[in-house]
């Protein structure tokens, strides 16, 4: 049996290192795989609200500090989402998954957590495993290679 807390705060160290190595630190806007306009550690909503353009430029700092800001709307989202108690692998591949699809409260995986079957649950995040590209749903190798890594994580006993 694994050890549980009732809901993990923030993600852990560990946790926020193996987003960043899914999400690579890219300095320079550019557009992802499905043609959304990405900077930093995998930040996008700037772009959407015109803090940044094409053409913008940061530094490590600037994406650090807006990594964090993105991951406390997805931690809250994961604390507000998830009614099962969780433990800090399952918190922290919650969260990579949320940061990466924003799509935990629509998912399979959320049902199945809390419903109380945790092995469903990974199962069910290795479903993400596609994005639109030129208006087709493809499976990305990249999301097949980073769902299979959350799972692992998921499933890791504390």
């Amino acid at each position: 049996m694994t050890a549980e807390v009732a809901a993990p705060v923030r993600t852990s160290p560990d946790g926020v290192a193996f987003i960043k190595c899914w999400e690579g630190l890219e300095k320079r806007a550019y557009l992802d795989v499905a043609g959304v306009w990405t900077i930093g550690y995998g930040h996008t909503a700037g772009f959407r609200d015109g803090r940044f353009g094409p053409a913008s430029e940061i530094s490590e700092p600037q994406a650090e500090s807006l990594l964090r800001a993105d991951l406390a709307s997805r931690e809250g989202a994961v604390r507000r989402l998830v009614t099962a108690a969780v433990n800090r692998h399952e918190f922290d591949a919650l969260v990579s998954f949320e940061f990466n699809t924003g799509a935990l409260a629509r998912s399979t995986a959320l049902r199945r957590l809390n419903a109380g079957d945790r092995v469903g649950a990974a199962e069910a995040l290795t479903w993400w495993n596609k994005a639109r590209v030129d208006g087709a749903l493809t499976v990305i190798h990249g999301l097949v290679r980073r769902r299979a890594a959350e799972a692992a994580l998921f499933l890791t006993p504390v």
